[in-house]
């Protein structure tokens, strides 16, 4: 039978009472305001993390498309990796789109940013399935046009062969002038790995990320759910640079690939 927002949100909510006690809770913000990063593995119960890792593995089957280029916006930045776009996911997905909507869910994340997740006003950044699967693979420096992004670790390799999250926190995008490097050479840069089933909260506008590249051949897939703030709402996008829902965008240059997935 196919389950309904209201039956996620009744599991979900029965599971998030039994964690996020007040101890938890006081732990995770105050490391979320520190960081711009948060582990949250138990935001929702394996039960659905399964039916999640499911449906993004016959998304990926269907409708991956290869991306092989680097950023204007981000100076430069590789984006090496198969995506599955956000419209195709509305469209071919059930679990996703509507644990999306899930109003425990987003209740949850509010708790624990202390600011409202909206649902992103942008239909081209709702979701992003992303995989990586070449050595050299990555999705290099850069920051989100809009505030969180709840990312599902599908499958990641052992961190001896890359794959780990890489962070700078309290950190600004320029579109126009960047300078990565200069927040490189003047930040501590905080390494996170991770097993498949970990999802992780991050405050993506503020915090300059990044996938350390795949050493060899293997899979590191993950699922990300974008959220606006009540400021991101009244943003308006610029840059051209809208890299997974169009290839040939303004501020990326192509680097070969063959195209596919």
């Amino acid at each position: 039978m196919r389950s309904t927002s209201q039956d996620y949100d009744h599991i979900i909510r029965d599971h998030t009472t039994r964690w996020l006690n007040a101890q938890t809770l006081f732990d995770l913000r105050n490391r979320f305001r520190r960081d711009g990063f948060i582990l949250v593995s138990e935001i929702v119960p394996d039960e659905i993390k399964n039916v999640v890792r499911t449906e993004v593995l016959d998304l990926l089957d269907k409708h991956a498309e290869r991306r092989d280029l680097l950023l204007k916006t981000t100076g430069g930045t590789p984006r090496f990796m198969s995506v599955v776009r956000s419209e195709i996911i509305a469209e071919q997905g059930d679990v996703i789109t509507t644990l999306y909507g899930c109003d425990s869910l987003q209740s949850t994340i509010e708790m624990i940013a202390q600011a409202r997740p909206h649902p992103c006003p942008a239909a081209d950044e709702e979701f992003l399935i992303t995989r990586q699967e070449r050595a050299g693979d990555t999705h290099g420096w850069h920051w989100g046009d809009f505030s969180f992004a709840l990312i599902w670790i599908i499958d990641t390799p052992d961190v001896e062969h890359g794959g780990m999250l890489q962070c700078i926190p309290h950190t600004r995008w320029d579109k126009s002038d960047p300078q990565i490097n200069r927040y490189l050479c003047a930040n501590p840069i905080a390494t996170y790995g991770f097993v498949p089933g970990d999802i992780y909260l991050l405050r993506t506008d503020t915090t300059l990320h990044r996938t350390v590249p795949l050493t060899r051949d293997g899979t590191r897939i993950i699922l990300n759910m974008t959220f606006a703030s009540e400021a991101d709402l009244q943003r308006r996008l610029t840059g051209q640079d809208r890299w997974w829902e169009d290839s040939e965008a303004d501020a990326a240059v192509q680097v070969g690939g063959d195209g596919g997935a």
